[in-house]
Formats: structure tokens, sequence, C-alpha cells
């Protein structure tokens, strides 16, 4: 069975509807597709998000990731414009965001941590505003604190630490593989360049996305760890450790936006073994929620349908052997 066809029949209206659009064609137009689309609207789940995002004014950090959500999941409704307007309202001059927001006293501790402006600005992004002027000049602050490899620190500049004094090294744990900055923060700076219009195919997001393929270790129970997130069956916490998890499927996705090639030996590599963890009519399983198949299903074909256009090998190890 066509793996499309067969997530046309899941009970989540945002899995068929996007389902319908990214594996079928279908456009809104279609009478299917315009009854899915009025019943995520009016959907239990999507109004219980809403409220939360009302509710998280004050807050950029979580306002910012259940606007991530409500995307992923398909909603198109008012308070997406609304909570990115109060969400800009507590913008920094600089383009930053800080916890707690501005204007709440001085911040304690490092200069910046850059997951701070990182997840408001992915939800930003993913709600369609990329482009506004306050989120390009996020954008110009995220290129700003760049470390010279091109990779993002956790926190302040290893060349900028606080009192003149170098910064320490990035934890060993969330260190990136062949890079000076973290993978966390990398991961977290490339998800929101891979949502710009124009910044996705950057050298500034490549790079980004080059460091991330150059770790090349296999956990199969990390698989989907973002999909989870965005569905609401694990938490999204953290700040420095927002995206510790080494998600396979998430850096194919970020790779499949970001216009890296299936000529690049990493994402050849990767594409090989995710196909052997396809199971019986084309699903990937989850290992924790076994009702994700469906999500995880259609998050992974989707990235590689998108890499069917991309254009780039990495500088660094994406060559042939």
């Amino acid at each position: 069975m066509n793996l499309g066809t067969l997530l046309l029949g899941d009970p989540s209206p945002s899995l068929r509807w996007r389902a319908a659009r990214e594996l079928e064609g279908a456009t809104d137009e279609d009478a299917e597709v315009t009854a899915w689309r009025a019943e995520i609207d009016r959907s239990a789940e999507i109004d219980a998000l809403v409220a939360r995002l009302a509710a998280a004014e004050t807050q950029p950090y979580v306002a910012g990731y259940l606007l991530c959500r409500l995307a992923y999941l398909g909603y198109r409704g008012p308070a997406t414009a609304e909570a990115v307007e109060k969400i800009f309202s507590v913008q920094q001059p600089d383009g930053s965001w800080s916890i707690p927001p501005a204007g709440s006293g001085p911040i304690e501790g490092p200069r910046f941590v850059t997951m701070q402006t990182v997840v408001p600005l992915r939800g930003i992004a993913a709600a369609g505003f990329a482009t506004d002027p306050r989120a390009e000049r996020a954008y110009e602050w995220l290129l700003g604190v760049r470390l010279q490899d091109g990779s993002w620190p956790a926190s302040q500049k290893a060349d900028l630490g606080q009192d003149g004094r170098p910064a320490p090294p990035e934890k060993e744990y969330r260190r990136l593989t062949r890079g000076l900055g973290c993978r966390s923060a990398t991961t977290g700076a490339v998800a929101c360049l891979a949502l710009h219009p124009d910044r996705r195919r950057s050298d500034v997001a490549r790079i980004g996305v080059d460091h991330l393929l150059a770790r090349e270790t296999r956990d199969a129970s990390a698989i989907g760890w973002e999909v989870s997130r965005l569905v609401g069956l694990e938490r999204a916490m953290g700040q420095v450790t927002f995206y510790v998890t080494f998600d396979l499927a998430f850096l194919l996705d970020l790779a499949s936006r970001c216009g890296v090639s299936l000529q690049d030996r990493r994402i050849r590599d990767l594409v090989d073994y995710l196909e052997r963890l396809r199971g019986p009519y084309g699903l990937w399983q989850h290992a924790a929620h076994p009702q994700l198949a469906g999500w995880l299903s259609l998050d992974l074909e989707s990235s590689l349908r998108r890499l069917e256009d991309g254009d780039w090998i990495g500088a660094r190890t994406g060559g042939s052997r």
C-alpha cells in the first residue's frame, strides 16, 4: 500500500491533511482537504494549545515552541499572529531574547544563552513570519554570535567570555564532533535557518548542517525525538540542552530543507540506515510511542522527497569514499 494512502486513514485530521498535501499532491481546494482543514481548527487538541499559547504571552521561550507545535499540526488561526506580536514585544534591541524577558530586572549568569533566542525565532519562522524585519534582526544576531568555524556556542562566545576571559569549552556530552561549538545550540540555529525562504540554502545554514553531519553515531532509540515533542508525547524542556538529543530524523529534516544532496556520502549512509529500519507498508516505528508511527513516517518520507532537490555536498566528509 502507498504510504500516503495509508496515512490518509489515520484518526488525526492534522496527519491526514499533511499527508494529502505533502505526499499525495493535494491542494487546499480539494474537498477532503478542506474538510480536514476545518476539523483541525476546531479540534480539542488545537484549542488546548491555543489556550496555552495565550497564557504564555510573557514567556517567549514557551510561546516559541508552542508555535512550532501548532504549525506542525497545521493550525492557521489568528492566535498565531497575536502570539508572534507578543514575542516581538519583548525582543531586545540587538534582535535577541532573554529569560527572564526584557524589563523584568537584571539577567544573571552568562551574557547570553543562544537557545533563549533560537526557540522563539524558530516558532516565529514556523508560523510564517521569518521575513518580518524584526525576525531578520534576530537572524542577524544569530550570525553575529557564530564561532569562527561556523558553529554556535551554548552561551557567550569562546573569544568574548565574561570579564574579558575566554569562555570554557563546551561540555563533552553536547560538544560538536569536529567543531568548537555546542551541538544543541547549532542544531537550534540551523532549525531556524531551515525555515527561512532565503537563508535556508545559505552557506551559514549549510556549514551548520555540515557540523551536525560530522557525528556519525546511529542511535535508533532517539529517532523521532523531535516529532514526539511536536505532537505532545514528550515534554519540550531544557535551555542549553533543548536540542541535545541526537535525533537522526530531525537531522535529515534539517539537511533536506537546507538543500543537502543525496550525493553527500553522510546523507547517503544515513538514508541507507533509515531505509533498513522501515517496516511493513513503508512505516517507521517509534521506539517509545507506537502511535507515532504515522507521524514519524510522514516526517521521514517528506525529508526523503526534499533531498531529491538537494544540490550541495558538505565540505568536511561529504565526498565519495
